[in-house]
């Protein structure tokens, strides 16, 4: 039994059931479990309950009104924040553990390096590594933005760094994946129109091309294989919906982009 920190951890889930005991069983030294699910129809609330989750159900309300949401239900002032499909290593979970061990950490932010494993292969080239994120912290210190959708910890302060990889498990259902990457792009269009940008077509077919190039040439991703070259295919494929979409949503209000 690890020794249990002054630390919740917080997740936002609906239908994690699939991995939800890896990232419980990763990390077994908090002290409290907020789980905070918009609707689950799967076995989450039971597997949150085998490990002595506080289940709390609140409507959908975007992704980081949802994660603020799940922080303000913390009853400790250190808050470790992780997706439903996301686990520490074994290297991770021991810094954070020695971060607490003279007390409280001496400093109130910190990031981690995040690794995609997908299609079986941890991705450590190419987009998304070390892609570093923000998620333990003290309350007091950080805050989630407003975003709906690709949402992110603010802070007055820079974050220091621990060592070790937050595993975020993006495929083990392809087809999963590819419905959550079309509700990613469509929740991107959306904000992108709040904000009032245009979908000119050059930026449509540019924006696919000059991602790949970045992240298979630039940064290397052809050394990760198949998966890599399969993950970033998809994330150029996003980024076209995303625009694709976006050009409809403006066409709909009115709106039509020059060519």
């Amino acid at each position: 039994m690890s020794e249990k920190l002054p630390l919740s951890l917080v997740l936002i889930t609906c239908n994690a059931a699939a991995r939800l005991r890896d990232v419980l069983v990763s990390v077994p030294f908090v002290s409290e479990i907020i789980l905070v699910d918009s609707g689950s129809t799967d076995e989450t609330a039971v597997i949150a309950a085998e490990f002595g989750a506080q289940v709390v159900h609140h409507p959908w309300a975007g992704f980081g009104p949802q994660k603020a949401h799940a922080v303000s239900l913390a009853s400790n002032d250190w808050v470790l924040c992780l997706d439903a499909d996301e686990a520490l290593s074994p290297k991770l979970a021991v810094n954070i553990q020695g971060a607490f061990r003279k007390g409280l950490p001496d400093y109130p932010v910190y990031r981690f390096a995040r690794c995609n494993v997908f299609m079986g292969r941890p991705l450590k080239h190419g987009e998304g590594y070390p892609d570093y994120n923000t998620r333990l912290f003290r309350k007091d210190a950080a805050r989630w933005s407003d975003d709906i959708v690709h949402e992110h910890v603010l802070s007055d302060l820079s974050p220091r760094t621990l060592e070790g990889d937050l595993l975020h498990y993006s495929a083990d259902d392809l087809k999963a994946y590819l419905d959550k990457q079309n509700r990613y792009t469509s929740l991107a269009a959306e904000r992108a129109m709040a904000r009032g940008e245009g979908a000119p077509l050059a930026r449509m077919l540019l924006s696919p091309l000059t991602r790949f190039l970045k992240f298979w040439l630039v940064r290397g991703g052809w050394q990760d294989g198949l998966p890599g070259f399969v993950h970033i295919a998809i994330g150029c494929q996003n980024s076209f919906m995303k625009y694709v979409k976006l050009r409809e949503l403006r066409r709909q209000a009115g709106l039509n982009d020059q060519e």
